[in-house]
């Protein structure tokens, strides 16, 4: 890696963000000598954005902290067809209400990283609905598609995967690399902005949108990527066992976020702490020196700092404590997560693989049962070995709750109503 002037991607530097550019010392001059307008892309395809989104909304959050401006892109347009990059099959089509919803909701996990204003390095939120659902078809075909060569198109990768598995790849989804990289130019015409910014596995698609910026306005565009991170143990980031690693409160608990951090591997602490905190580099490097049990304090700083930024250092403390009492005094944490049941429920005796479930520590009954037999199933810190059991008012605490609990670090609250 290159040594870089300029403060922006120094920072990067440093801390592992780059995978590849179009141009190091084009983009090292224009970010050293000016106020560079950057954009990275959201598809709504989901109520919530999820821990694999985290490092490019982190790649803004730095830009706009060394004096840039970042625009947040989000696909009202583009979720309307779906990114195919690398996908076996189509993605499922949403309706324009779905859409309109999801942006809506994606659009607080920003407010945490970026300020937004009118300012000249204040942060913009846009959707690309904006130009691409007003396209004249036949216009755009003569004015955009005459620029794209069908044969270029077939030989990046995103398409290539797919086509080697002999799967389908519908028209509508061939057309999304054309409107993303219309997308670019459209933000150039509108804002100036020359960079655009994404995943290792969208370097087709922005390569494309400098390609036509050139073709269209002879504007001198800037491609930076990054690396599509897993964990050490090749998991993918932002999934689970349980499912998604979602950033919206309402999705996943602060709780839940700040011990999906704590349970990170010990090889990646050093390297999760460069990407998803601000520490300076010499405590992260002091962090990451650590080994034995007292990596684990790494571990708990790492989820505290990861978990502020999101939801608030209010929230990420009293995660912290939670865990505490959880785990090192065996107390019954009131801040828990929490399942309600109804009471006539509960007096009747509720089954208890139906009841994990409920409680979303398991997915299945049979899930559950297996859990039972491998002895990691508790109720009220008691160890379950009857696949039968039900639970009732009986199991109520003097603090009025059953708790459940699946293996040491996985905790549920059932209040009953």
């Amino acid at each position: 890696m290159p040594e870089f002037k300029s403060d922006f991607l120094r920072v990067l530097s440093e801390r592992g963000f780059i995978h590849q550019t179009s141009d190091d010392a084009g983009l090292d001059e224009i970010f050293s000598r000016e106020t560079v307008t950057a954009y990275a892309g959201f598809d709504p395809t989901a109520a919530s954005l999820h821990v694999g989104h985290l490092t490019l909304i982190m790649m803004l959050y730095w830009l706009q902290q060394t004096g840039h401006k970042p625009i947040v892109l989000m696909g009202g347009g583009t979720g309307m067809i779906g990114d195919p990059s690398f996908k076996d099959e189509a993605r499922k089509l949403m309706t324009p209400d779905v859409i309109n919803e999801n942006v809506s909701k994606l659009k607080t996990s920003f407010t945490r990283y970026l300020e937004f204003g009118d300012g000249p390095r204040d942060a913009a939120m846009v959707d690309n609905a904006e130009w691409l659902l007003q396209l004249n078809y036949v216009q755009f075909l003569r004015d955009v598609g005459r620029h794209f060569s069908v044969n270029r198109m077939l030989s990046f990768d995103s398409v290539k995967t797919r086509l080697d598995r002999d799967q389908s790849l519908s028209f509508l989804e061939f057309n999304y690399m054309i409107l993303q990289a219309y997308d670019f130019v459209e933000l150039y015409r509108r804002y100036g902005c020359t960079v655009q910014m994404g995943g290792s596995d969208q370097w087709g698609n922005i390569v494309n949108g400098i390609d036509l910026g050139r073709r269209m306005d002879e504007a001198e565009l800037f491609a930076l990527t990054l690396p599509l991170l897993t964990t050490s143990s090749g998991a993918k980031m932002g999934k689970t066992a349980s499912g998604a690693v979602w950033l919206s409160e309402e999705m996943l608990s602060s709780y839940d976020f700040w011990q999906y951090w704590r349970n990170t591997e010990d090889a990646d602490v050093g390297r999760f702490l460069r990407l998803y905190t601000t520490l300076p580099m010499d405590e992260i490097a002091r962090l990451e020196s650590l080994d034995g049990s007292e990596i684990n304090e790494a571990k708990k700083v790492l989820a505290t700092e990861v978990t502020a930024m999101l939801h608030g250092r209010e929230a990420a403390e009293t995660a912290a404590e939670t865990a505490r009492k959880t785990f090192e005094e065996g107390a019954l944490a009131e801040s828990l997560p929490t399942v309600s049941v109804n009471r006539s429920e509960l007096a009747e005796g509720v089954g208890l693989l139906s009841l994990f479930v409920t409680a979303g520590l398991t997915t299945s009954n049979g899930e559950t049962r297996r859990h039972v037999r491998g002895g990691a199933v508790r109720v009220n810190d008691e160890t379950v070995s009857d696949d039968r059991r039900r639970v009732t008012e009986e199991d109520l605490t003097s603090d009025g709750v059953v708790k459940l609990s699946l293996g040491k670090k996985k905790h549920v609250l059932v209040r009953p109503e």
